[in-house]
């Protein structure tokens, strides 16, 4: 039964609370029939998210049954946590707060009625955290492309995703998501996102650099149409037009398109193809290897194999050995664990090219090697071992 504004009154009296130290706009809660606990579930959002939702945009929870869910935004994605608070939360629609109050010439306390739709002591917290992509690779590795006529099976769907089929499937939101797939190659076939076959990939780079290297082109000025014609009988142009994409930056000159291979990158992808054959590589051998593999003109360095190969100084000789960032676990603790699992000491140079990605927005790569690794000196260098981790 609802109070009216004397009962209300006469508590305030009752309370020994002064009414002209109060609001003049009272609210007056009571249950509505049939609330329970669980009829809804509250969320903490910042003033981001605030914003993003007040202007109509959506907020979607992805996950497979196997994985804790997250909440991805247009551009961010979320933990989810529950929080829980000594303090029961309310659901009261159409409840304003004092700032929303109007109380212009008013001077007499005014009851206003609200109905409690719903209860929670708990609410969701939000925590932004970096995408899950390593999924991402593993389900497009399934059947990676080819080339045409040599998958011979493009009517098979079995393996294949479309973007929404992997906006479902993958933990992150659409832009990470997007960035990602332009992170490892992947292309869009037939409205099916492929990853190529790493040696049909080498193969279109190979096409390109020796057409290049035929006409005595400039690797800063390659004309995307003559290519497309040249190399359009060997394979379809969208697949030389992605190759350019993945190893070199788009320009117009004249009002023609013109493609800037990018040095670093062919050479990374050379130094790749190369590794890949062998558990480890004579350091010496495989610098001499990999300059006399990639086109005459560009240069190799060790620092354009950042997270992707690992030279060991300490053997007798040095060796270097294969290791991409992508093939490591994405959870913090365990990456320390696995790579301190390989090798007992770390320099700080070499260990930061594969725990850089683990950095938040404010972390940076020293607080993380603070928190799970154990500085001391070994011949008068610095290098970081293994902390006894526990996860938490």
């Amino acid at each position: 039964m609802s109070r009216t504004l004397e009962e209300v009154q006469a508590t305030i009296q009752i309370a020994k609370l002064k009414e002209n130290d109060l609001q003049n706009t009272i609210h007056c809660l009571t249950f509505g029939e049939s609330v329970s606990s669980g009829d809804y579930c509250l969320m903490e959002l910042d003033d981001t998210l605030c914003k993003h939702i007040e202007a109509g945009k959506s907020l979607v929870i992805r996950g497979d049954q196997d994985e804790r869910a997250v909440l991805c935004s247009e551009d961010k994605t979320y933990d989810l946590k529950i929080a829980d608070t000594s303090n029961l939360l309310l659901l009261v629609p159409g409840c304003v707060t004092p700032d929303q109050l109007t109380t212009d010439n008013q001077t007499s306390s005014q009851l206003v009625h609200a109905q409690i739709w719903g209860f929670s002591n708990s609410y969701w917290e939000l925590r932004k955290r970096h995408p899950k992509l390593k999924k991402l690779k593993r389900l497009l590795m399934e059947n990676p492309y080819e080339g045409p006529g040599i998958s011979g099976q493009e009517d098979v769907t079995e393996g294949k995703y479309t973007r929404g089929d992997l906006l479902e499937r993958i933990q992150a939101s659409e832009e990470e998501l997007e960035a990602q797939l332009q992170t490892i190659h992947a292309c869009d076939v037939n409205g099916y996102w492929r990853l190529l076959d790493f040696d049909y990939e080498m193969k279109l780079l190979g096409h390109i650099t020796q057409l290049v290297d035929s006409e005595s082109w400039s690797f800063s000025k390659v004309p995307l149409r003559v290519s497309l014609e040249e190399l359009g009988r060997l394979e379809p142009q969208e697949m030389i037009e992605h190759s350019l994409n993945c190893y070199g930056r788009c320009y117009m000159d004249n009002g023609e398109v013109f493609f800037a291979l990018n040095e670093d990158k062919v050479c990374r992808a050379t130094a790749q193809m190369l590794l890949q054959n062998a558990a480890k590589f004579n350091l010496a051998e495989f610098q001499e290897v990999w300059q006399q593999s990639v086109p005459e003109g560009m240069g190799t360095r060790l620092d354009q194999l950042k997270s992707l190969a690992l030279v060991d100084r300490s053997s007798k000789p040095e060796t270097i050995s294969l290791l991409r960032v992508e093939d490591l676990p994405e959870d913090t603790l365990e990456r320390f664990t696995h790579l301190f699992t390989m090798r007992e000491k770390w320099t700080e140079e070499d260990i930061t090219p594969y725990i850089q990605d683990l950095c938040g927005e404010k972390q940076t790569t020293g607080a993380l090697l603070t928190k799970y690794a154990r500085l001391s000196t070994q011949n008068g260098m610095k290098v970081f071992n293994s902390r006894r981790l526990v996860a938490t």
